[in-house]
């Protein structure tokens, strides 16, 4: 009796018994690969979303710096009216080095535009090689669009009419929008961006110089 008492004892599991444990483990492991894959895709999106805030505040620290300084030392605001400059291209002048009203020297005949093939924002400088001869350069890419808005003031008058597409002799300031499309992650909202504006304030416009 003592010898079948201890068989019974030193059994093991029985198949029901495998069965339930191993679903419990298969249940057990799906959630945690399920919380796994959405952390990273999670961790993922908001990496994604901070390269493309940093990239994006850069070029428009960059953009900002140059416009601001549009028609120094020059009659006017500087921008260059017509088929140069509209919502989609900027083109300014700005005499850097103060000679006389030249704006030969590279910096001060600058041209910022979307390229929608390489998805950048260029920059083009039209004497950056010596006179007439240019330089284009990538100031960012991985960009979805490139957004100019302008706004004219009359005289003094601090007053300002709705954003027109294009400039005029009055703008006086110009709202640059970069706008990033960010990359589709699995398990979460497709298609969001990342918009930055930054509102330039042209310090030698005619309104700007009225104002000291």
């Amino acid at each position: 009796m003592r010898n079948i008492k201890a068989k019974k004892e030193a059994a093991g599991f029985s198949i029901a018994e495998l069965l339930i444990a191993m679903t419990i483990m298969l249940v057990v492991l799906s959630l945690a690969a399920s919380l796994f894959s959405a952390s990273f895709s999670k961790r993922n999106r908001e990496s994604s979303r901070t390269d493309a805030l940093t990239s994006a505040q850069a070029a428009l620290n960059v953009i900002s710096r140059e416009i601001a300084n549009s028609g120094y030392g020059l009659t006017g605001n500087g921008i260059v009216l017509g088929a140069d400059s509209n919502n989609r291209k900027l083109h300014f002048l700005s005499n850097v080095k103060n000679t006389n009203g030249i704006t030969t020297d590279p910096t001060e005949n600058i041209t910022y535009f979307y390229d929608s093939t390489t998805e950048s924002i260029l920059r083009y400088d039209a004497n950056a090689n010596g006179v007439n001869v240019g330089e284009t350069s990538i100031i960012i890419n991985r960009i979805s669009q490139l957004d100019f808005l302008y706004f004219d003031y009359a005289g003094s008058v601090s007053t300002t009419p709705p954003p027109s597409l294009t400039p005029t002799a009055n703008t006086a300031r110009v709202r640059v929008t970069v706008t990033v499309s960010l990359e589709n992650v699995r398990g979460q909202t497709d298609n969001q961006k990342v918009i930055l504006s930054s509102d330039v304030t042209l310090r030698n416009s005619n309104y700007m110089l009225q104002q000291y």
